[in-house]
C-alpha cells in the first residue's frame, strides 16, 4: 500500500458522496495508504465518521476512516489532493463547482461521470478542458460497464481509462487495478464519454421497452440498432481508431440496458408503465443520467444531423408528451 508521496497520481481526493464515488474510493484505498473526501453535506461526514460507512450509499462497505480526511469546504480539498475524481451527477457539476476558487489547471482531473454538462452540451473533460484551462493530457476518463453495487461486491469488472497521454491513463489505471478490477487505457476520450451518454439514453429506451411488455427478443434488436446508433454518432464526433463492440461502449451499453442497477433503465421502465416523468423522478429518489443526457444530444444533434431514432424517439417521449407506446412503436418498425 502506498503513500501518496510514493504515487504517481499524488494525493487523491473523491469529489462526491455517491455510490460510484464510494465505490471508487474503495478501490483507491486498496493501494493506497490515504485518500481526501469531499462531502457537501456536514451530518453525512459526521455520521460516516462515527459509523464508519457511508450512511447513504453502499452502506455495507465498511472504511477506516483514519485513512481518510473528510471535508464540505471543495477550495480546500482542492488545495490538498493533486488527482480529484469527480463522480458528481452531470445535472449538479456546475452548481458543485460555484465555490470554487482554487485554480484546477495544475490538477490531475479524473471524471467518472457518465453524463453531459446541461447548459453547455459538453462531456466533462471538454467542460474542464475548456471553463477551466485544464491541460488534454491531465483529464482522464474511466469508462466500461461497471455497476458500482458489484464493485462493492468484488465482483470481475473491466474498466478502460481513456487519456490523451497513454503514461497518464496507465498511472490511474494501475491505481485502480486490483484483483477484481481489470483495466486497459485508450486514447479514445471523446468516444468513451459521449459513448457512456449514449447508452444511457438507449437504455432508457429499453426501459420504456420492457415497460411496454415488449420480450428479451425485441430487446436483442434494440440494442443492436443502438449499436449501429452509437457508432454513427461517434464516428461523426471524431475519426478515432475505435471498435465499438468493446468494453467501453457495448459493454457498457449491454449493462446499463439489461441490469437491476441500471438507473436508466428503471427510469424507462416507469415512464412505459404509465408514470410521467416527474412522479418516476420522485419515486426513484436518484438521478438518472440519460434524462438531462437526451435533451442535451437531440440539441448537439440538431447540428450535427446524425441518423438517430432512438436518441429522437426518447427525446420525444421525455421531453414533448407523446404517447409513449406510440411513439416506441413506430421506432421498432424501423428495426432490422
Amino acid at each position: 500500500m502506498k503513500n501518496a508521496a510514493d504515487s504517481p497520481c499524488g494525493r487523491i481526493g473523491i469529489m462526491a458522496s455517491g455510490s460510484w464515488a464510494t465505490a471508487i474510493a474503495k478501490m483507491v484505498l486498496e493501494k493506497q495508504a490515504h485518500i481526501n473526501w469531499y462531502m457537501r453535506r456536514d451530518d453525512r461526514i459526521a455520521d460516516f465518521k462515527r459509523t464508519g460507512y457511508n450512511p447513504a450509499y453502499l452502506t455495507s462497505l465498511r472504511f477506516d476512516t483514519s485513512r481518510i480526511t473528510f471535508t464540505s469546504d471543495i477550495n480546500e480539498h482542492v488545495r490538498n489532493s493533486d488527482t480529484l475524481v469527480f463522480v458528481t451527477p452531470s445535472p449538479f457539476l456546475k452548481e458543485h463547482l460555484k465555490k470554487l476558487k482554487e485554480p484546477l489547471s495544475g490538477k490531475r482531473i479524473v471524471t467518472a461521470i457518465k453524463g453531459i454538462v446541461p447548459d453547455e452540451n459538453m462531456v466533462v473533460t471538454e467542460y474542464f478542458r475548456q471553463m477551466y484551462h485544464v491541460p488534454e493530457n491531465r483529464l482522464i476518463v474511466i469508462g466500461g460497464p461497471s455497476h458500482a453495487e458489484e464493485v462493492a461486491l468484488n465482483r470481475q469488472t473491466y474498466l478502460t481509462i481513456g487519456c490523451a497521454d497513454l503514461l497518464e491513463a496507465q498511472a490511474f489505471a494501475n491505481l485502480l487495478g486490483n484483483d477484481y478490477i481489470k483495466t486497459s487505457v485508450s486514447q479514445d476520450v471523446i468516444g468513451i464519454e459521449y459513448g457512456a451518454v449514449l447508452k444511457n439514453i438507449y437504455a432508457i429506451a429499453a426501459g420504456i421497452y420492457h415497460g411496454l411488455k415488449y420480450g428479451d427478443n425485441f430487446l436483442a434488436v434494440m440494442v443492436a440498432n443502438a449499436t449501429q446508433e452509437m457508432r454513427r454518432f461517434l464516428n461523426v464526433l471524431s475519426n478515432a481508431d475505435r471498435d465499438v463492440t468493446g468494453s467501453a461502449y457495448m459493454g457498457d451499453l449491454l449493462v446499463t440496458c439489461y441490469s437491476n442497477f441500471s438507473r436508466n433503465h428503471v427510469f424507462g421502465t416507469m415512464i412505459g408503465r404509465g408514470y410521467s416523468v416527474k412522479s418516476a423522478q420522485i419515486e426513484m429518489q436518484m438521478v438518472a443520467e440519460g434524462y438531462y443526457g437526451t435533451k442535451c444530444m437531440h440539441e448537439i444533434n440538431q447540428k450535427l444531423q446524425v441518423d438517430a431514432p432512438i436518441l429522437e424517439t426518447v427525446y420525444r417521449v421525455l421531453y414533448t408528451r407523446t404517447n409513449p407506446a406510440a411513439e416506441m412503436q413506430r421506432l421498432a418498425e424501423t428495426f432490422r
